[in-house]
């Protein structure tokens, strides 16, 4: 399935180390196949991907979300995990001598472009970092990405997990925000992932923006990018008459098949059924 509606999204990919090396390949090869749905004549999508996990010590961790000395960056409670004053995009600011890639492992892979093949290469180039997982600041980076879209575009941000964030708190937060700007789509990889929590964090409703994948090995079939570009892609009126009349017609010759087998089953039984 392909897409050409007018889209910015967002490629949210987990690069936490519960992944495993299958899982890693699995999810590479299923960003791959989006790429792909974005990729035929006339499309008009231009795609960013991010990279996130976490530092892999909890001190790390405190420099990518904890309060510096002059206030900035997030006011975390790490007892209740969550943000004391509330988050806002006023108060997501990184200390300076923080750096999102190289301190918190939250990787800007490609910013906002038309080159779907510059994006499946460099997807393709891509190495396993096996870090934490700071979902919330992968989401706040995707809401950075978010600003540099198109004014007329629709914004969507897609995000592969397969476990729970560091701070469930924070997510909740970053998710909140981010759904003022953009629809927010999570795919959830195996039973790690917090589904119930996941399916609060995803834009209304969840139903249409959630996309369970139960196993690694289900993560890297074409029916995983299939439900979300069905979702995602608005499909134009005629496209959608065209498939009602079919799904009336198949209905049709459905209940003509049923009445032809009762008819006949009736006969054989003895009795006879006016037509």
């Amino acid at each position: 399935m392909t897409c050409n509606a007018k889209l910015d999204v967002v490629l949210l990919l987990d690069g936490s180390g519960s992944l495993g090396n299958a899982g890693w390949k699995a999810e590479i090869k299923a960003a791959q196949l989006l790429v792909d749905a974005f990729s035929s004549t006339g499309a008009q999508a231009k795609l960013a991907v991010t990279l996130y996990s976490g530092p892999g010590t909890w001190r790390g961790v405190a420099r990518c979300t904890g309060k510096d000395n002059k206030g900035r960056r997030f006011q975390m409670n790490p007892r209740r995990s969550k943000y004391q004053n509330g988050l806002t995009a006023a108060n997501f600011q990184l200390h300076p001598e923080v750096d999102m890639e190289t301190d918190c492992n939250i990787k800007t892979v490609d910013h906002f472009t038309f080159d779907t093949k510059k994006v499946k290469d460099d997807l393709g180039e891509l190495v396993f970092p096996r870090g934490s997982t700071l979902t919330s600041l992968a989401l706040m980076n995707a809401y950075t990405e978010i600003s540099l879209g198109r004014s007329d575009a629709k914004s969507i941000v897609i995000a592969i997990t397969d476990g729970k964030p560091l701070y469930s708190g924070a997510t909740k937060e970053a998710a909140r925000l981010l759904r003022t700007k953009a629809r927010l789509v999570w795919v959830p990889v195996t039973r790690n992932a917090p589904l119930w929590r996941i399916k609060k964090w995803a834009t209304r409703r969840w139903q249409e923006n959630v996309v369970e994948v139960k196993t690694i090995e289900d993560l890297e079939k074409p029916d995983v990018v299939t439900h979300v570009i069905a979702n995602i892609c608005p499909k134009p009126e005629a496209a959608w008459a065209q498939q009602l009349t079919a799904h009336d017609a198949r209905k049709e010759n459905q209940g003509a098949d049923s009445n032809n087998a009762a008819a006949a089953q009736a006969y054989q039984g003895g009795i006879r059924v006016a037509r």
